[in-house]
């Protein structure tokens, strides 16, 4: 049934989200989000629902590095148009730091991470958060 699924290419309903996790979660509580925001844009689209989130529980925003774009800025040019794809692919590695940065300064954590590296960086993150006894 999944195979022949079609994608309806919809953004989450983050506001949906931050609602009903606020009916239905009385106690500060540590949510981790996984999603992956593209662009800063994207993000200001969803960020005042993930401050409200925010305001009454822990947030950790889980997003992914893509590894395909990782690939094109390692590897050497050789061409003008090897430069600017190459360029192209740091703007969106960097946009992600940028985003990071951004939920940062409403006091929401983020974790960066590549899908192979998931779990060994989300179980860090976790005893980090831990060991400073913010949970």
């Amino acid at each position: 049934m999944l195979y022949a699924q079609q994608t309806q290419w919809q953004e989450s309903d983050y506001e949906r989200l931050a609602v009903t996790l606020r009916t239905s979660v009385s106690q500060r509580s540590l949510f981790i989000l996984f999603t992956n925001f593209e662009s800063v844009s994207n993000l200001q689209r969803q960020l005042p629902y993930l401050r409200a989130l925010a305001r009454h529980h822990l947030l950790l925003v889980v997003f992914f590095e893509n590894t395909e774009i990782q690939k094109i800025t390692a590897q050497e040019a050789h061409s003008v148009e090897d430069i600017y794809t190459q360029i192209i692919a740091q703007k969106f590695s960097y946009e992600k730091k940028v985003i990071a940065r951004e939920l940062s300064k409403y006091g929401i954590m983020s974790l960066i991470s590549t899908p192979a590296n998931l779990t060994v960086d989300l179980i860090n993150r976790y005893l980090e958060l831990k060991s400073r006894m913010i949970i």
